[in-house]
């Protein structure tokens, strides 16, 4: 039996997406990671950054696009998982078709994103 107070829970549909119907949608902030939803419509991307000392590691849900890293494309589809290092230039972008995944940050350092 897990003690109720010792797990959080939190439902996808009680959080709400960074651009409106799309975008990034967060479902946990620390105390340890971030941890949440990526949807992209379309021809969209989550926008160019970087870490100074965070780890973000995607997983692709639904869809396929492209994950720039250091200006090199790497193709994404369901199914596929990719770490970026710290110091990584990336961004992640939706094709024909809307691209669906998870993303989770460690370690919690909500100030340590620079965007490109």
């Amino acid at each position: 039996m897990v003690r109720r107070e010792s797990v959080e829970i939190v439902h996808e549909r009680d959080r709400t997406f960074r651009e409106g119907d799309w975008g990034i949608k967060y479902l946990f902030r620390g105390p340890h990671l971030d941890c949440g939803v990526v949807y992209l419509k379309p021809g969209t991307s989550m926008g160019a950054h970087y870490h100074r000392e965070v780890e973000e590691t995607f997983f692709i849900l639904e869809g396929r696009g492209i994950l720039r890293v250091n200006g090199q494309d790497v193709p994404v589809a369901a199914g596929m998982a990719l770490r970026v290092e710290p110091g990584e230039r990336h961004d992640l972008l939706a094709l024909d078709v809307p691209l669906r995944g998870i993303f989770v940050k460690v370690p919690y350092l909500p100030e340590d994103k620079v965007s490109c």
